[in-house]
């Protein structure tokens, strides 16, 4: 929370500007092509997870944070190993984490000898010009904290997008023979499709809040479903039909208020050009 939330936000706010994000937009488009040709060239079966889902948004954040290319592999691995694991002992998660720190600090004092002008670069400058960013803050924002952050949602998000659409097979055949109505798709998809049902930390009641007989008081801690916000008869017609032609669509997938994803932007960005390009193959 503020003041030290303020703080790490206005710093990330210079780098995940909507300038960036769209300068990455005919990469991202570029990668999603190579990787659906990849699949074909493979044949049939074809994994979508493992060949599409998973690859796009760790190329991706390794391209934004300016990883070499002979070492997206790596990324590939510790990712994975971060956050697909759920069976993993502690020492190891440990051991990745440290291993991943470590490669950030090397790559941190690199861009100190030889500035760039991707998104590491950007943070490893406004540190070092009185942002007021501590090495730990930075080697962590970098690492661990855009890696999972940046990876975890769309990897998650585009299986079962598809698996959605096939689902509702009139509201496929709606968005293929309109295209134009992706944009719109894509946030009812965010909407209607539970990426995370995990509460992930606590909101703390400002005041006293009346739900139904019970009373949250001011102080207390609150675990939200977010997933269960989004089908809100109160605020969606219709919540439990997916439309792709919804217009209003104020879902809090990527939270809400100061703390509303930062990465928001680029996760639409790849949401929609990877849909794009997997519907019109």
């Amino acid at each position: 929370d503020p003041p030290d939330h303020t703080r790490l936000r206005r710093l990330l706010g210079k780098a995940f500007t909507a300038r960036r994000m769209e300068q990455m937009r005919v990469g991202v488009r570029s990668l999603a092509a190579r990787l659906v040709d990849e699949m074909i060239a493979r044949g049939q079966p074809a994994d979508l997870v493992e060949d599409f889902a998973r690859l796009l948004p760790v190329t991706v954040i390794c391209e934004l944070l300016g990883v070499p290319l002979s070492d997206h592999h790596i990324f590939r691995e510790w990712t994975e190993g971060l956050t697909n694991d759920a069976t993993a002992k502690e020492d190891v998660l440990t051991d990745l984490g440290y291993a991943l720190d470590d490669y950030m600090a090397t790559l941190i004092a690199k861009r100190r000898v030889e500035p760039t002008d991707d998104l590491l670069g950007a943070l490893v400058y406004a540190r070092d010009n009185g942002d007021r960013l501590t090495e730990d803050e930075l080697v962590s924002i970098a690492g661990a904290g855009l890696l999972t952050g940046g990876v975890e949602t769309v990897s998650a998000a585009l299986p079962s997008f598809i698996f959605t659409l096939l689902t509702h097979p009139d509201e496929l055949a709606r968005l293929r023979a309109n295209p134009d109505l992706l944009p719109s798709a894509v946030e009812e998809l965010l909407r209607f499709v539970p990426i995370n049902t995990a509460a992930m930390f606590a909101r703390y009641a400002l005041e006293d809040v009346r739900f139904g007989n019970t009373v949250v008081r001011a102080g207390d801690p609150v675990l939200p479903a977010l997933h269960a916000a989004n089908r809100d008869p109160e605020v969606f017609e219709n919540p439990e039909r997916l439309d792709v032609t919804r217009t209003t669509n104020p879902h809090v997938t990527f939270g809400h208020g100061p703390h509303h994803c930062i990465g928001a932007m680029l996760a639409r960005l790849e949401l929609r050009e990877s849909l794009a390009e997997l519907l019109s193959r």
